[in-house]
């Protein structure tokens, strides 16, 4: 070990380690011969430590300072302080008692000091109020109201401290004389009221009855109440007794009579009786109230005799609607006459629950039950506005084509409905308002189909800007017809509210708008039609080798990007302008289908040629959109329309690279079939092969062929029916010329339903619009021409009328829908002739 030992650390010490010691001691193992030694000084350490506690505890035992002796003493001391704690509450006890019996005679003397003074203040108040009731009788008899009216107060209010003192016979004998007194006044105040309106003296006696009526008022509600109803009373009696006993007087055709009287009288009570009554009693409005119970009583029972009149005669429409209409009027100038008065104090309690008078309906409620009539008149207008509007030219002659204005007679119509819903809604908000809803939603329906799609299906075709207007009208329509359902349902009462419903008719209009960008497409293909010949008039069974794009091709996009250029430059809206080019690109790739169909034979090469012309005109239509000055520039809208675009394009592919394999190796064409058309018809195998010009009796080979390789295993995904084939393959669904949107499937030259042929909506709305949906491919090419083509059936007579219609809301539903992502439908067109757009149904 280097440097001095390490010195033992200390038994006593507070961070004594035992360890540590031991490590100091055995530092070595030398020293481990020493544990003996070590063990037996710590074992006589250990013994001297506890003789010194034994010692120490027994000391303490037997010290007179110990703690047993200290606990004794603290036990005696503090039974000491309990005896003397006890000491002092029996003192205190002994000093209230003591002080008890000093003060009682002082209690004593306070409760006759307070019972003397209340039996004071009682007499002083009996007297008062014996003197104030002796005053009182006085007064009245001398009919010095004024004084009366203060001094009654007074007696009534004095009378109350004595309510409880009534099983003293003065008291209660002073109190029968106060209730008497009280009742004599109230007799008197109606009899010089009386006696003053009999002999026309109110004009002297203004004074006196003004004063009257503080006594009235200090009587109390009652009292004021039945001196009001005998004055409405006395004022109406000659009303009552001209217009109800009169049978002439009383009818419906001299009601303005009525509400002339009622002036005349309200304004002789502004002369010479306002003076009379406080201005918060509001006579005059009681009174005005008084008259409209009354008059709406008497048009009640006017109207329920007329209705059963033996005749079995109706009432007049026109002459109901003039009084409903004069009622209103004189509702409304007393609205406007007593809103604008000032009420009561609200610092008073009874003016706090007092709820104003409202003559909203308070006399035309009785015409309610006979609001049918006024809408059945509406029926039988709104009947004769349509066939006006559908014979009516679409622009004025004196007016320009506007590309964003609507057909004017929309505007009529709509400012009509305006109107109409809100005199209803001022009449009835119940079941009335309700059957108007019905009125409006069926001339809805029909102005979109007896106005709107007559105006697509004239003779010929209808010109562009009437297809505009015609779109434009039914977008209108369709935001109105929505915002229209919102307005009756805010007005309707709640009950009837879920019964409001304008989808219906919304979803018409947007048929009606689907079947007009049919027509906008139409325009275009009826101009392709000599390109379509041209392809079809090619002998693409001897083509030797593939060449540029086929003459044809640079036509017939000429020809569809002019007319979409003309058309677009028209359309207003965005997703229009979309739908429209997403259906031109649909028919144009049906119709490209159909007319390789008429091409048959189609050699290799021919096929590989229609190829790349499909290749050609796929990147043609991709510039379509941007003809459109509504369209957004966007990036991402470009996008989506060029994959639109080769999505409905590469329909082609499956039959035209099925077409480019030739017939030998036969395997290889099997093959082919499989992979592109994947189906297992050997009715669509063997239009492949007449397509392909395959002669009859070599066909039954390769049929053969196609079902051994179709039921082998690894073809188990194949579909039964290809929907590309099934459809078009079928010559009543590919027309003479193109797609086959002729007359038998769209109207003469229209492009438009006609309202006497039947529609499907599984055909018509599924196909007529495909381009307007994402998924072309779910739909393969059963498009228009298959679709349109082959349902659309004969004529139905009367129930056209109701089978279009189904079909047309269906085709609106289906439209709104796939057109969602556009930005919604809804927006307006030209809504006022100027231009402006502002006018909805608020």
């Amino acid at each position: 070990m280097n440097g001095a030992a390490k010195a033992p650390p200390s038994l006593d010490a507070v961070d004594y380690d035992p360890i540590d010691h031991l490590n100091t001691i055995f530092s070595h193992p030398s020293t481990l011969s020493s544990i003996n030694q070590t063990a037996s000084a710590l074992q006589t350490h250990q013994n001297d430590l506890s003789t010194t506690i034994s010692s120490l505890v027994a000391a303490q035992a037997y010290s007179d300072d110990s703690s047993l002796a200290r606990m004794q003493s603290a036990k005696e001391e503090l039974a000491q302080l309990f005896r003397k704690i006890e000491t002092v509450r029996t003192r205190a006890i002994e000093t209230e008692q003591t002080i008890t019996s000093m003060t009682a005679d002082i209690k004593r003397l306070d409760g006759t000091k307070r019972n003397l003074t209340l039996s004071m203040t009682a007499l002083k108040r009996l007297q008062m109020l014996t003197t104030a009731y002796e005053q009182l009788r006085g007064l009245a008899k001398t009919r010095q109201y004024r004084e009366c009216a203060s001094l009654l107060q007074a007696v009534l209010q004095l009378m109350r401290h004595f309510n409880s003192y009534r099983s003293i016979d003065q008291i209660a004998t002073l109190s029968r004389n106060v209730a008497e007194l009280q009742r004599e006044l109230l007799e008197q105040v109606c009899e010089d009221f009386e006696i003053a309106f009999a002999k026309g003296e109110v004009s002297s006696k203004r004074g006196m009855l003004g004063e009257a009526c503080l006594v009235m008022d200090a009587l109390g509600e009652n009292a004021r109440a039945r001196l009001v109803t005998w004055y409405v009373n006395t004022q109406l009696r000659e009303y009552r007794s001209v217009f109800r006993g009169n049978d002439e007087a009383g009818s419906l055709d001299n009601i303005g009579r009525r509400y002339s009287w009622f002036k005349r009288m309200l304004k002789t009570y502004e002369d010479e009786h306002a003076g009379i009554f406080p201005i918060q009693w509001r006579v005059n409005e009681v009174l005005a109230n008084a008259f409209c119970e009354g008059t709406r009583d008497d048009f009640k029972g006017i109207l329920e005799r007329s209705m059963r009149r033996p005749d079995g005669g109706k009432i007049d429409v026109n002459l109901l609607l003039s009084c409903l209409q004069e009622t209103m009027d004189f509702e409304h100038t007393l609205e406007k006459r007593f809103a604008s008065e000032p009420r009561a104090s609200i610092d008073t309690l009874s003016s706090v629950e007092d709820k104003p008078q409202t003559f909203d309906r308070s006399i035309s409620e009785a015409f309610e039950p006979y609001l049918s009539l006024w809408v059945d008149s509406q029926d039988r207008q709104l009947a004769a506005m349509i066939p006006k509007y559908r014979n009516q030219p679409m622009i004025p002659a004196d007016e320009e084509f506007n590309p964003q204005a609507v057909i004017p007679s929309s505007i009529e119509l709509f400012h009509f409905y305006k109107l109409t819903l809100a005199q209803c809604a001022k009449l009835s908000t119940g079941e009335k308002l309700l059957d108007l809803s019905k009125t409006l939603a069926k001339y809805l329906d029909e102005y979109a189909q007896q106005v709107l799609l007559h105006f697509l299906q004239v003779s010929g075709g209808p010109p562009l800007n009437n297809i505009i207007l015609v779109l434009n009208t039914a977008d209108y329509w369709h935001t109105n017809t929505q915002q229209l359902e919102d307005n009756i349902k805010k007005r309707v009462d709640s009950e009837f509210a879920a019964k409001v419903d304008f989808s219906s008719q919304s979803d018409a209009f947007m048929g009606v708008a689907s079947a007009a960008v049919l027509g906008l497409v139409h325009k275009v293909e009826v101009n392709c039609e000599s390109s379509w010949r041209e392809m079809r008039n090619t002998n693409w069974s001897k083509m030797e080798s593939v060449g540029d794009q086929s003459s044809y091709v640079a036509e017939l996009l000429r020809h569809v990007n002019s007319q979409a250029e003309e058309i677009l430059a028209l359309v207003a809206k965005q997703q229009y302008a979309r739908a429209f080019c997403d259906n031109l690109v649909e028919h144009l790739a049906t119709t490209y289908i159909a007319n390789i169909v008429q091409c048959r034979p189609v050699s290799e090469v021919g096929a590989e040629q229609m190829l790349l012309d499909k290749y050609v005109l796929t990147k043609g239509l991709t510039t379509l959109l941007s003809h459109s000055p509504s369209a957004s520039a966007s990036t991402t809208t470009q996008a989506a329309f060029v994959k639109r675009v080769n999505s409905s394009m590469a329909r082609l592919d499956p039959l035209l690279k099925t077409l480019q394999v030739r017939p030998s190796p036969p395997e290889a064409l099997v093959q082919a079939y499989l992979i592109h058309i994947g189906d297992r018809s050997d009715t669509n195998f063997r239009k492949i092969l007449e397509l392909k010009g395959i002669r009859k009796q070599d066909q039954p080979h390769l049929v053969e062929l196609f079902g051994i390789h179709r039921d082998g295993k690894s073809n188990d995904q194949l579909v039964a029916m290809s929907p590309l084939l099934t459809p078009l393959m079928n010559a009543g669904g590919i027309g003479s010329g193109g797609l086959g949107l002729n007359a038998a499937s769209l109207g003469a030259a229209s492009g438009i339903p006609n309202l006497q042929t039947r529609f499907d909506p599984a055909g018509f709305g599924e196909k007529l619009f495909s381009a307007a949906r994402d998924g072309v491919e779910r739909m393969g090419t059963a498009g228009v021409g298959g679709g349109v083509g082959e349902r659309v059936g004969s004529p139905l007579g009367e129930e056209a009328k109701a089978t279009v219609e189904g079909n047309l809301k269906s085709i609106g539903k289906f439209f709104r829908r796939d057109m969602s992502g556009f930005g919604g439908i809804g927006g307006r067109f030209g809504a006022r002739r100027d231009g402006s757009m502002d006018d909805t149904v608020r």
